[in-house]
């Protein structure tokens, strides 16, 4: 049939549309006459009035359809432009495909290429609506990996994650904002537009205001509009979640600030020339947070006591049990109670805190006397100190045993009394300085560790020594030693460096 006479039979023989039918798109250069409109079938079919124009497939040559977007309550209803109710068209009102021209693409996002990959997931029960989405898709030159679900149950079984997911309000076993929700809760980080066939802007409102990107009405876009809406709504989604994301690693920095101002509290001491020196290196560089801690304390009589632990592991559990086991050090040391004793009550401290029994720490406590000539050391499982001389270094002859939770109740934790030299000062360190690799690719061992510190002790500023100790761990080790390294220098006068 002639194309003109096909177009007289359509506005003489009206025939209903089936309502599960939504291939829309609206006919360009309509004026808007008000809040409804005539919605017109992607294929002819015209939504109110039922009038078909028979269009073929091939016609598809004109921009698409001029919208009218109504905003309320910050949401975007899309409505083609149009008056809704019965409708005749007259010739002038139609537009006239061109037959050579190629369809335009006025309207289309630039960023719209197939290089843009997006896992769309389709959640529709009815089959012609979720062809129809799919053949929109394709035609707005948005790149996807299409995948669709007739219920929620279905979607919820699959094991990928999508960019964004298409929901249908109406679905055999959710309805409403009830099916919205539980989408949200399925995939939190996921873009969700609504895609339904209810116009309702008061729906629309509590949809976004759930959660939801954006609320599209089907017979009411187009392959432009929907691949808009999806890519818009995805970045949308990211930065939200990206400032999410952001927002919750500075509240955990602050939060591994304050555990680590616990675990490296300020010196309590009273005598001006006591030079207390400390460095800490998280491991890698990564975080502020880590299981070393250390401590010291003097007494009237100028006696000194320090404490240097390490709790195995990083992270916030391991920070919370350092932050305990140094300060019941802190209260138990001035309330004057002898090291074999404050050691067993940090073991119970510990295995009373700890969130799982594997976890486990090592600790070594000095106490200097007040004519800086002896050291009274008792370690548990921890590194000796190392005695700094100009001449050299080397580590305090002292007796071992378990570290505190290993096997609790069974430590058999013993005083050592050690002599100093009269220039000598202590150097007090966690395994993580000598845990790390050499230059030659082997790991670099406590006694080359202890042959490195003695090279250096002809450093006589304390600040100075503790660096140079630290460059030379670090320079073999090139980030590859993921634990934490503390390291506490004391001399005094008389000592070296003092």
């Amino acid at each position: 049939m002639p194309r003109q006479s096909r177009r007289q039979s359509s506005t003489s023989t009206a025939s209903p549309r089936r309502a599960s039918d939504s291939r829309f798109v609206s006919f360009p250069d309509r004026p808007s006459t008000g809040a409804g409109a005539n919605v017109v079938g992607r294929r002819g079919h015209i939504d109110a009035g039922g009038v078909s124009d028979g269009v073929s497939e091939g016609d598809n040559g004109w921009d698409p359809p001029d919208e009218r977007i109504t905003h309320r309550a910050d949401v975007s209803i899309h409505v083609a432009a149009g008056r809704r109710g019965s409708a005749v068209l007259s010739d002038a009102d139609r537009p006239v495909a061109p037959s050579t021209a190629a369809p335009s693409t006025v309207g289309r996002p630039a960023s719209s290429s197939a290089a843009v990959d997006l896992a769309v997931l389709l959640i529709e029960d009815d089959p012609g609506d979720a062809l129809l989405t799919r053949e929109l898709l394709a035609d707005s030159g948005l790149g996807t990996r299409f995948a669709q679900a007739s219920s929620l149950t279905e979607a919820a079984a699959t094991t990928s994650t999508p960019d964004c997911v298409l929901l249908d309000l109406h679905l055999p076993d959710s309805r409403g904002l009830a099916a919205l929700r539980q989408v949200l809760h399925r995939w939190p980080d996921a873009a969700v537009v609504v895609l339904t066939g209810l116009a309702d802007a008061a729906t629309a409102t509590a949809a976004v205001a759930a959660g939801a990107q954006d609320y599209l009405i089907k017979g009411q876009i187009d392959g432009t509009l929907l691949g808009r809406t999806v890519e818009y709504a995805v970045q949308r989604r990211r930065v939200v979640v990206t400032q999410r994301q952001l927002r919750d690693s500075r509240m955990q920095a602050s939060e591994n600030l304050r555990l680590q101002r616990g675990l490296l509290p300020t010196p309590l001491i009273t005598d001006p020339t006591l030079a207390v020196t400390s460095r800490y290196v998280p491991g890698r560089g990564r975080s502020l947070l880590g299981g070393d801690f250390f401590d010291l304390v003097q007494d009237r009589d100028h006696t000194i006591h320090a404490v240097i632990g390490d709790v195995c592991g990083n992270g916030p559990d391991e920070a919370a049990i350092g932050v305990g086991l140094r300060v019941g050090w802190r209260t138990l040391t001035l309330a004057g109670v002898d090291k074999t004793s404050r050691m067993r009550l940090l073991e119970q401290v510990l295995v009373a805190e700890r969130p799982r029994e594997a976890m486990f720490a090592t600790a070594c406590t000095i106490r200097v006397t007040p004519d800086r000539s002896t050291v009274v050391v008792v370690s548990a499982g921890h590194p000796a100190p190392l005695v700094i001389t100009p001449d050299g270094a080397y580590p305090a002859p002292i007796r071992h045993h378990l570290g505190l939770g290993m096997f609790p109740g069974r430590g058999r934790w013993q005083e050592s009394i050690v002599t100093l030299p009269k220039d000598a000062g202590l150097l007090l360190y966690t395994d993580g300085a000598y845990e790390g690799f050499a230059e030659d690719g082997t790991r670099l061992g406590e006694q080359r560790f202890v042959d490195l510190a003695g090279r250096l002790s002809v450093t006589t500023d304390p600040g100075d020594f503790l660096t140079a100790l630290l460059t030379e761990i670090r320079r073999g080790d090139d980030g590859r030693h993921n634990d934490d390294t503390a390291l506490l220098h004391l001399t005094w006068p008389g000592s070296d460096g003092g």
